[in-house]
């Protein structure tokens, strides 16, 4: 398979997506958050996603022109609109304003309001690590979970991201969806043709499938059953109900012919010096991380994808010949 450079991956990603219609900052912001989920051995959330977006761009169900910005502010809190553009722009200037406004009230929440897809949740969370905040991620997204008890896709998958900064070392990341797989894998099995596991999603009757392309239109398992459907329904409403988006279940699938997504995320971010102190947070969370790995084999969240993010910046990343002559093609 071939081997590309991350700049060079970068570079056919912006011209890809700028063919599309996205402004030239719009799509470095988006090419950026891919070719990271990529390095970071995430192809789910990483440039497979380029040929949907460049769909949702040319047909209008992203504004390529969006300009996001604030629409309200109250002390710690902000609204972002992000004017219908893919996500990235919007989430980025709604972290810079949760770090900004954290670091003046200890704690912050910055809402965004009538976005789009908005990738690997964790991605967005760098800067507050950078920043020595803790911080937390949170998204809907259109609906694939099913409320407990009923079989049609209710909620979406609903991504939950933290990350909590370290004195010396890669910060812990915690990033999951809450779906027993993500939408992005089944994504893949259906471009590869492949069948999906039994008990992975439902068809749109409400059916159990191994078809791909049904569970796309579907619904699917949440994690730990009625736990994870009330998660599910906890980030509905910091998503929605407190930035005015759309409900999971108003917006259209990704997969279909549908209208414009009004998507809401919600970035909140901490600053341990408000509370017991920099270096009191610092101390108890190297304890904990101390206790952890003395029994072996426990792994830290977040190491496995530092590690292959700097093997990617050294070696590059691989990417199949199907999706280099796809991304190839788009970008002409």
């Amino acid at each position: 398979m071939p081997q590309l450079p991350i700049d060079e991956l970068t570079r056919l990603v912006v011209r890809a997506l700028q063919n599309a219609g996205a402004s030239p900052s719009m799509a470095t912001a988006a090419a950026r958050a891919l070719v990271a989920a990529e390095m970071e051995g995430l192809p789910t959330h990483g440039v497979p996603r380029v040929a949907l977006y460049c769909q949702h761009l040319r047909e209008g169900r992203a504004n390529g022109k969006a300009q996001p910005r604030m629409i309200r502010e109250k002390g710690g809190t902000c609204l972002i609109d992000a004017g219908g553009g893919l996500a990235y722009e919007g989430a980025a200037l709604a972290v810079q304003e949760a770090i900004q406004r954290a670091q003046r009230h200890g704690v912050a929440f910055a809402g965004v309001t009538n976005s789009h897809h908005f990738g690997a949740a964790a991605y967005h969370l760098a800067p507050v690590a950078e920043a020595g905040l803790v911080g937390l991620a949170f998204t809907n997204s259109p609906a694939a979970i099913n409320a407990w008890g009923g079989k049609k896709a209710f909620f979406g998958t609903n991504p939950i991201a933290a990350v909590f900064p370290r004195r010396s070392a890669a910060p812990i990341v915690v990033d999951l969806s809450l779906t027993e797989v993500v939408r992005g894998k089944i994504m893949l099995y259906a471009k590869e043709g492949k069948q999906i596991p039994l008990g992975w999603a439902l068809d749109r009757n409400g059916e159990p499938t191994t078809d791909p392309q049904a569970a796309l239109t579907g619904s699917l398992a949440a994690i730990g059953g009625v736990k994870g459907t009330m998660l599910a329904l906890m980030v509905e409403l910091l998503c929605v109900a407190l930035t005015g988006a759309a409900f999971s279940f108003e917006n259209d699938s990704y997969f279909e012919p549908g209208g414009k997504p009004r998507i809401g995320h919600a970035i909140l971010a901490i600053d341990p010096d408000a509370l017991a102190g920099a270096q009191s947070y610092s101390a108890r969370l190297e304890v904990l991380i101390e206790k952890m790995l003395a029994d072996e084999g426990v792994r830290l969240p977040g190491a496995r994808r530092h590690l292959a993010a700097v093997k990617a910046r050294a070696e590059g990343i691989e990417i199949s010949e199907a999706l280099q002559k796809e991304l190839s093609e788009l970008a002409r």
